[in-house]
């Protein structure tokens, strides 16, 4: 590209270019750059480096002289990237308690590898070999029945995408006077998304017998902690399943090994990992984890109990905490929405603060319960910005700010934050976690 202005920086053609298609202020560009826009030639703007027409091929490196290693029986990731979960240290005084946390900022698409998925334990992982363990389904039944894994895996199964969340994800953002200094991973990593395949919770109830009367079903797990959750039986015949495999193998220890009821769009607690007996009732069973905490307080002393299901939120992953802007010019905005009442129809994002909002790209056609993926082009100058999105579901639910939320709760509540996120960038690039 010519350029005939010597006072007159490269590339500033195209920026005038970029700048009169602004879709919201401080720089949000047209979608319409993310679907196949060529922006090599755009000096400043991108990093791609052109070549001159007779350069020829690149010189071989020493990886393509020789033969590699041999295939291995499970693969690993490259040593070149090594992406760790982010764990804290062990519990001296609870072992087995604490959870570790999906890094998000590190990864792309909707999906997350079973390495990575977050984990959240009460009282460690159990290793349970299959052919002990039993799943018992009794009470209000016509006939208690008894399962073995291999049982199981005879009965018709289904696969489906589902996202996973901690009901206490983000909490750090509901409380404290100023923000903490983390990354979109440590803030909110304890999110994460499969395909689960396992046998419908509902099959088993055909098979067993439903008795008049019976509304809850309780579950119960087969760690330390005996962790129980009440489900109401609706929510159980309508798309509960009994996972065994998690994206096509079988599920990890960490993620209950070797079967998890699994209560799509709902708090992850209420999904039982380590599954060992299901019973059918006329009430909830008031279990310790469903008293002592995941509840919500209120401002007058008062919690919310069952309150299931995930509120619709989003989080822009990049740029986000703790990273840097290491150039002006063009960047890509993107980050995760999802929703426990349905699936993903919008997503705004603002640079300045949420004083305008522009539309971001997204699937045309969401999956329900799941992540989704959104982009929009961002034309970085070098000034302050303050990054935000906004979520709308399915059901017309809209993403509340985070004054909006802390408003509905008491101070000490920690459980279902859903406030906007909103990532502050310095004019040397710095990308802190705040509050606006």
């Amino acid at each position: 590209m010519q350029n005939n202005n010597k006072n007159e920086p490269a590339g500033s053609e195209e920026r005038i270019a970029l700048l009169k298609d602004q879709v919201a202020g401080n720089g949000l560009i047209s979608r319409r750059h993310l679907l196949g826009l060529s922006l090599a030639g755009a000096g400043g703007l991108v990093t791609s480096s052109v070549l001159a027409a007779d350069a020829g091929m690149l010189p071989r490196p020493a990886w393509s002289m020789a033969p590699g290693r041999d295939p291995s029986e499970y693969g690993n990731p490259s040593s070149h990237a090594q992406i760790k979960r982010l764990a804290p240290a062990p519990n001296a005084i609870s072992p087995g308690t604490g959870a570790s946390r999906t890094p998000l900022h590190l990864l792309q698409g909707t999906i997350t590898p079973n390495s990575l998925h977050f984990e959240r334990h009460h009282a460690g992982v159990p290793d349970i070999d299959p052919a002990q363990h039993r799943l018992v389904l009794h009470g209000m039944v016509r006939q208690p029945l008894e399962f073995s894994y291999e049982d199981l895996l005879a009965y018709p199964m289904v696969s489906r995408v589902y996202f996973l969340e901690c009901s206490g994800n983000s909490g750090a953002n509901s409380a404290g006077a100023s923000a903490s200094d983390n990354s979109a991973g440590g803030l909110h990593g304890l999110l994460s998304c499969a395909e689960w395949t396992g046998v419908r919770l509902s099959t088993l109830l055909d098979e067993a017998g439903v008795a008049p009367g019976a509304s809850w079903i309780t579950a119960t797990g087969a760690d330390a902690a005996s962790l129980g959750r009440s489900v109401p039986l609706d929510k159980a015949l309508r798309d509960v399943i009994i996972a065994l495999y998690q994206n096509g193998e079988p599920i990890r220890p960490e993620q209950g090994y070797p079967m998890r009821m699994f209560v799509p769009g709902w708090e992850g607690n209420v999904s039982v990992k380590w599954l060992t007996q299901i019973k059918l009732t006329d009430g909830p069973a008031n279990f310790r984890d469903e008293t002592s905490r995941y509840t919500e307080l209120l401002p007058d002393g008062k919690s919310l109990q069952f309150t299931y299901p995930m509120g619709v939120k989003s989080v822009i992953t990049s740029p986000s905490g703790q990273m840097t802007l290491t150039r002006r010019g063009l960047h890509e905005v993107t980050g995760l929405a999802w929703s426990g009442s349905g699936s993903i129809r919008r997503v705004e994002i603002s640079a300045d603060g949420g004083r305008t909002w522009a539309d971001a790209l997204i699937d045309a056609d969401q999956r329900e319960l799941a992540l989704t993926r959104f982009r929009l082009p961002w034309l970085w100058e070098g000034a302050e910005a303050v990054l935000q999105s906004r979520a709308t579901d399915s059901a017309g639910n809209v993403q509340p700010s985070r004054a909006a939320w802390v408003a509905q709760y008491s101070p000490a509540n920690r459980y279902h934050y859903n406030g906007i996120q909103s990532w502050a960038v310095s004019a040397q690039g710095e990308v802190k976690n705040v509050y606006a």
